[in-house]
């Protein structure tokens, strides 16, 4: 089962996003089949100019995993028939620059 998974991370989000919503832009943006989101909230840092204190803001961290072998799905339809649905996507995430 693990060589049918990769994960990828992104970095940089809102700290109001989801994880439906990550695994849906996933999807959208980059065209392959998310398995689950994994999110860490990272604490900005303090820093320092001159004497003045600040601190950096703060921001979410997706680790997303995707399905490397996507299969199939199937179904029962109406009158007991077995149908397939063969969506076609993409079995890794390319660097993507900007949108």
């Amino acid at each position: 089962m693990m060589e049918l998974m990769k994960e990828n991370t992104l970095s940089k989000l809102t700290k109001k996003a989801t994880k439906p919503e990550i695994a849906m832009a996933v999807e959208k943006l980059f065209g392959v089949k998310v398995l689950k989101v994994n999110t860490i909230n990272v604490s900005g840092k303090t820093r320092r100019v001159g004497r003045n204190y600040g601190k950096t803001s703060d921001w979410k961290k997706a680790i997303v995993t995707i399905d490397t072998n996507p299969s199939d799905t199937t179904y029962l339809a109406e009158g007991g028939k077995v149908k397939k649905v063969a969506k076609k996507y993409k079995d890794s995430i390319e660097e993507f620059m900007g949108a």
